[in-house]
């Protein structure tokens, strides 16, 4: 016989510790024995839990010699054969028993002369060898590899530089450059088929696939001289210089975006530090040396957990250790503002779709535009351009991805619609009208609010049902350049110019399918804006002009909060997604910008309790 658990129960998992979304999140760092000579800008290579070595750099007292090498087996340093040459902001690459030290400057003054050299040094376990020298100097690269494939790019030359190199045991090959330039990068993550480049000065992140680098999500945290461990879907970017502030923070890489993890104990720059190929940058790494509020000799060792939970959205659990039921879910008010790749093209005041973070779309715009751009989360392409370019169109969310509006303009009554590969004129609007809010959900379904036809501040609402437009009941307040969302029976607007007061305004309005309801107002006075949401009750609004607001709002259907705030400030914002992943691009602050934000909010785990 059925029990009534059995017939409506569900199992609930028992777990010692909580879920985590991989295994690089149970890591932590720990203090391991120090090295014997305190030092910065040295060169390391190898694994934590086998044999690291270090080689060069500046240290304390001062001295001609600058080639001492150290070896560290896991739990001891030692002193070994001294590297060929004095060194210094050297790239390194390899194991600690099969490494190679290549290009980097020789301080001076010194035995042999002063500044830079290509010159390549092989390390086999217990000596030395000089191999063939680099095509091209430069200090402080990204490496990757092995002794027999490895591979190094960009770093200073003493500009920044985006030069890469690839050696097969023998010789030394240019290939293709990184997309930009850079210096201090400090070292790298990957082989030579499959590398990546993250942080230096500018703190852009690439990925190599073996023939060429492609642009990905940046670092949370711009830094420069940081140390690297990992491989290019599975990296840690550790402490560094921002710019001239020593961080402790570390970052973890997944392929597609950086999470902060557990920080060093010791701030520090200039570090001799990483496991270019150890497994996966996840459960073996170190960190040796380099500068802080002094020259140090402190090793820290990371390593992480092989037994645990991966985390998944909407599951309960029951905690033993902390004796406390949990459920997973995102949390919105924890999110936060990252960077992403710009548009191809820097604009404002266009029109705007897309109900994820992958799936934006960014028509119109200043100078009467007719470009479309389409985002996947990673890039912008250049899509089919509009029939008629306009800027002042519809704000707010005009569609999908595949099927969106483009409504109106300064004025006009031209509608356009967006079948996610072209775009062709539809049935005109009944009242051209410029800066109106836009609440639609495909090309065959949506309405618009306000905008400017004259008078400037209208309370015009039409509402489109694939073939349609119709009039329907007024705004309460006139008004435009707000934004909207929603569905033709249930949506919002947020903000715009209001008459009165014929400025930025709180105001915000839910239209339940046959009229509008003034509610609860929006904390700080918006014009502009971006927004992401589909829903009139679950929506972000970010940005605003003038002034060039940073901030973020975000509605639960009954009151607003404020969340973290944009990294810049705009107005004009071609605005996407959803409020758990979003998208803020363009905008005006107050000069034309095409930089692309991307909010993301925390999956975590909330402990369920009952009140």
């Amino acid at each position: 016989m059925s029990t009534y658990k059995e017939i409506k129960g569900f199992k609930v998992q028992t777990l010692s510790t909580d879920t985590v979304a991989s295994q690089i999140d149970t890591g932590a760092w720990a203090s391991a024995a120090s090295m014997n000579t305190a030092r910065i800008a040295s060169t390391g290579t190898g694994s934590a839990s086998s044999n690291y070595i270090i080689a060069g750099g500046y240290y304390l007292p001062p001295s001609a010699d600058r080639s001492a090498t150290e070896q560290y087996n896991g739990t001891a340093w030692t002193e070994v054969a001294d590297c060929p040459q004095d060194l210094t902001y050297g790239n390194g690459l390899g194991s600690g028993t099969s490494s190679l030290l290549c290009s980097y400057s020789q301080p001076g003054p010194v035995p042999g002369g002063y500044g830079p050299t290509t010159a390549t040094h092989k390390w086999n376990g217990s000596s030395w060898s000089t191999v063939n020298s680099m095509n091209t100097f430069r200090q402080n690269a990204g490496t990757a590899g092995t002794t027999t494939a490895g591979l190094v790019f960009g770093g200073s030359a003493p500009s920044a530089n985006a030069n890469t190199e690839s050696w097969d045991g023998t010789n030394w090959t240019e290939t293709t450059d990184l997309n930009t330039a850079k210096t201090d990068i400090g070292g790298g993550c990957g082989v030579q088929t499959a590398a990546l480049s993250a942080s230096g000065s500018p703190a852009t992140t690439e990925q190599w696939d073996g023939t060429s680098w492609t642009e990905v999500t940046e670092i949370n945290t711009a830094r420069q001289n940081s140390g690297k461990a990992g491989l290019y879907t599975s990296a840690l970017c550790i402490s560094g210089q921002n710019p001239s502030t020593y961080l402790a923070n570390v970052e973890a890489w997944d392929g597609t975006a950086w999470t902060e993890v557990s920080d060093v104990a010791t701030a520090r720059g200039y570090v001799g530090g990483m496991s270019p190929t150890g497994s996966a940058g996840s459960s073996d790494a170190i960190i040796a040396g380099g500068s802080g509020s002094s020259l140090s000799a402190a090793t820290e060792v990371w390593t992480t957990s092989s037994s645990f939970t991966k985390i998944n959205l909407g599951q309960v659990y029951y905690n033993s250790g902390s004796n406390a039921f949990k459920v997973t879910e995102q949390a919105v008010p924890t999110g936060s503002w990252a960077s992403g790749n710009s548009l191809n093209t820097g604009r404002n005041s266009g029109s705007s779709a897309g109900t994820t973070q992958n799936t934006g779309l960014a028509f119109g715009g200043q100078s009467s535009s007719a470009l479309t751009e389409s985002y996947n989360g990673t890039s912008w392409t250049e899509v089919h351009d509009l029939n008629t370019g306009r800027n002042e169109a519809s704000k707010g969310m005009g569609g999908t991805q595949t099927s969106a509006l483009m409504v109106g303009g300064s004025p006009t009554t031209v509608v356009e619609s967006w079948n996610g590969t072209s775009w062709t004129e539809i049935t005109e609007i009944n009242t051209g009208r410029g800066n109106s809010m836009i609440a639609a959900t495909s090309n065959t379904s949506g309405m618009i609010m306000g905008g400017e036809p004259p008078p400037s501040f209208s309370v015009d609402t039409e509402v489109w049902n694939g073939s349609a437009w119709t009039e329907v009941a007024n705004l309460n307040k006139g008004r435009n350049n707000g934004v909207g969302t929603g569905t033709v029976t249930a949506s919002i607007v947020i903000g715009g110019q209001i008459q009165p007061p014929n400025a930025a305004g709180q105001e915000v309005e839910q239209w339940d399918g046959t009229s509008w309801t003034e509610i609860a107002e929006v904390n700080t006075a918006t014009r502009s804006a971006g927004l992401s949401g589909t829903t009139n009750t679950d929506t972000l609004v970010f940005g605003s002009n003038p002034g060039a607001s940073a901030k973020t709002e975000y509605w639960n259907g009954s009151s607003w909060t404020e969340l973290a705030d944009l990294a810049t400030g705009r107005g004009g914002i071609y605005g996407f997604g959803s409020v758990y992943g979003a998208g803020a691009a363009g905008g005006t602050p107050p000069a034309t910008i095409a930089s692309t934000e991307e909010w993301n909010a925390t999956t975590l785990n909330k402990t369920i309790t009952v009140s």
